[in-house]
Order: C-alpha cells, then structure tokens, then sequence
C-alpha cells in the first residue's frame, strides 16, 4: 500500500463551496468553532492533551511510592521472611479445594514470566521500529515536500503531542503485552482455545470460508463500539483522548485509553474461543488488522491495493481525526454507507456535532462555512484516489 506521490498540487476552494478563501492558522479555525455551538458545552471541556493522562501519572505515582515505601527502611527483607514463613506454614495445612484451583492456576500459567518479558520487549522494538521508520523516512526525511505524501500536509503535531502520543501508546502496548503474554501461557499449558492446528480438518470449503467469517463480523462490531465510544459522554470520558491527535501518526494507533483499548481487544480475542479457526488464519486476521491500524493511522496518503474493494483508503480515517464524528469504520467503508455516517459533501463536521450526521451547510452561519472550507482545503487531494479532494 505505498503513498502516491505526485508533484505539489494547490489547494483551492471550488464554486460549489462558495468564494475562494485564504488558509487560516488551525488555532483561528477552531477558536471559530468554539464560538459557533461550543460556548457551555461541558461536554467538550476536557482536554487530554494538556498534560499526560490521570490514570498514567495515578499507575506511576503509586508505584514509586510502593517501591518507597517497600525499600526505605529494609522492610522489604521482613516482608520477604513473612512470606517463606507463611508458604512454609502453609505447606503443613490441608491444601483443600483453594489449593487445588492455584494448582490449576500455575499449570495453565506457567512459565508467563518467561514470556511475559519477550512479549514486552518485541512489542517495544517493533512500535519504534515500524513508527519510528515510518517518522523519520516522511516526517523527518521528507518534511520539506508534505504536499507529495502527507494527508493533511499544511498542519503537523506539536513535538509535545507527538510525545504525548508515544507515552499513552506505550501504556496501551504494555497492557496489550501483558495479555497478549497470558493468552499465549494458557495455549502453551493446554488451556481451551476453538482454534485448531491440522488443515483441512472441517473441509475445504469451511477453510476457504474462515478469513471472511471471523474478519466481517468483528469488524461491523468494532464500527458500532467505535461509534457508541462517540456517544457525548464516553467520548469525553474515554474515546476523547484519541482525537487529541487531529493530525495522527503511526504511534496513534495505541495511544487511546485503557477501557477503550481492553474493550476493542475483547473483540480480538474472542474468536480464539468462539469460533473454529485455523490458527494459521487467526494469525492472519490479526496481522491484517493490526497493519491497517498502523497505515490508517500513520497520516500518509497510503492507498488500498486492487484486491481490497472493502479496505478504504488512509485518508478515509484520516478525515475521522480531522473532522472527529463521521466514518467510524476500521477496515470496511460499507458500514458507514449503511447506516448514514460516511462523509458527505453537503456537511460540515466538528467536535461539537455528535452522532455521526453532521450540520447541513445551508444551515451554517458565514463564520462555520468559512471554517470548514479551511479544513477542507487542508486535505491533501493526492490522497485520494482519483487525485481530486472530492469534497470541494
């Protein structure tokens, strides 16, 4: 899915969207928004970005404190003491049904340690591999020509974003790694998984069958929970931390809340222990859509390839951190067409307009059209397919 790369092309409003207009600075765009529909939306007045998320600074904050208190005064020998004593003691007594669930316990998860830390360090490696290639070849590399690759090539993250992004995408990974690594404890020791290992086993049509039947159905799952996470009041509560990034990069694609995180994984999961599926083709399903969240997200005008009718483009969810409520699907464009929240011409979409619908523009003061031209001509028109922002 390479970027499609073309000489710099002007960014020009067309008749249809009324008079040509100047490129106005982002912070003048949005303090039009503000003034249009914002003033006494509490829903709206949390900003993630200001400082590193409360339950990241909460998680440090205790654990420094705990290491404090564990080590300042040796106590941490005592405690070590009390607990061989208390194993030894223990020992002595009748196990009983308590002891023969931790023997269950141990068996299914044992050996996690050891891969618990792989897990971890792989997961790092390949964040700031992929994400850091991709950053330094287009952001750092080609920064001076943006209109050739970039999808929004006139506004860039903070360098205090950008680091904001990689920290709570780095929280999200560990999280992901620590289940990611008791996932694979338990299928190493035996634990229960529909997933199986010979092929053929269900025929040949049933393995011909499996890709489309685990990859459609999660998908449309995760459009809705997307969509739900865009309700006012989760999306100021969790959902909004993602869209601190109105211009996203690779490392965006981690960097949202726990919650959000551990709810969208549930769904990845799932079908480990639902569905009969070749673990091969589990495999597969999992690549496909972890790698589409890195181009989705990497705010380069990648394009789908031929094979993939169902896979928008990157500036599909491009458009999504830009204008915040509209196209709420991953991987499938057609659920948004479905059900009335793709993008459409007619429309202007901002923070403050919930669900999905957006404002018809007959109905937008001069102040709200003027902005959302801004916006407009912002998007790169190579980053469509055709070459032609096809929304001026």
């Amino acid at each position: 899915m390479p970027p499609q790369e073309g000489p710099p092309s002007s960014l020009v409003s067309s008749p249809s969207l009324g008079k040509e207009a100047s490129l106005p600075k982002e912070k003048e765009r949005q303090e039009a928004a503000k003034e249009q529909g914002k003033e006494g939306n509490s829903l709206l007045d949390k900003d993630w970005g200001t400082r590193l998320p409360p339950y990241i600074q909460s998680c440090l904050l205790s654990s420094l404190v705990f290491v404090l208190g564990l080590t300042m005064k040796g106590d941490w020998l005592l405690f070590l003491a009390l607990g061989k004593r208390g194993l030894e003691d223990r020992g002595q007594e009748d196990r009983g049904q308590e002891d023969e669930l931790k023997d269950w316990f141990q068996g299914r998860f044992e050996g996690y340690l050891t891969i618990l830390v792989p897990s971890v360090l792989v997961g790092y490696i390949l964040f700031f591999g992929i994400g850091g290639f991709l950053h330094f070849y287009y952001y750092v590399g080609k920064k001076d020509s943006p209109q050739d690759w970039k999808c929004q090539p006139n506004n860039w993250l903070s360098r205090k974003d950008e680091l904001h992004e990689m920290v709570v995408g780095l929280f999200s990974l560990t999280l992901g790694s620590v289940l990611s690594a008791a996932l694979a404890t338990w299928v190493t020791n035996g634990g229960y998984t529909s997933l199986y290992f010979d092929w053929g086993r269900h025929g040949l049509l049933w393995s011909l069958l499996e890709f489309p039947l685990v990859f459609i159905p999660t998908d449309y799952i995760t459009y809705w929970l997307h969509r739900i996470y865009h309700m006012p009041f989760l999306y100021k509560h969790f959902h909004k931390l993602h869209h601190t990034y109105k211009q996203p990069t690779a490392f965006s694609v981690t960097a949202i809340h726990p919650v959000e995180f551990l709810n969208i994984q549930l769904v990845y999961i799932a079908p480990m222990f639902l569905m009969n599926i070749h673990a091969g083709t589990y495999m597969f399903y999992l690549i496909y859509i972890y790698y589409h969240g890195i181009v989705d997200h990497s705010g380069i005008n990648f394009k789908a390839y031929w094979f993939q009718p169902w896979q928008p483009d990157c500036i599909f969810h491009d458009n999504h951190h830009q204008y915040f409520h509209v196209n709420f699907g991953f991987n499938v464009e057609l659920w948004d067409r479905l059900h009335g929240t793709l993008r459409q011409k007619d429309k202007i979409y901002r923070e403050d307009i919930f669900w999905g619908k957006g404002k018809d523009i007959k109905e937008a003061s001069p102040e709200e059209r003027d902005a959302d031209i801004g916006e407009r001509m912002d998007e790169n028109p190579l980053a469509y397919s055709d070459g032609r922002n096809k929304y001026l």
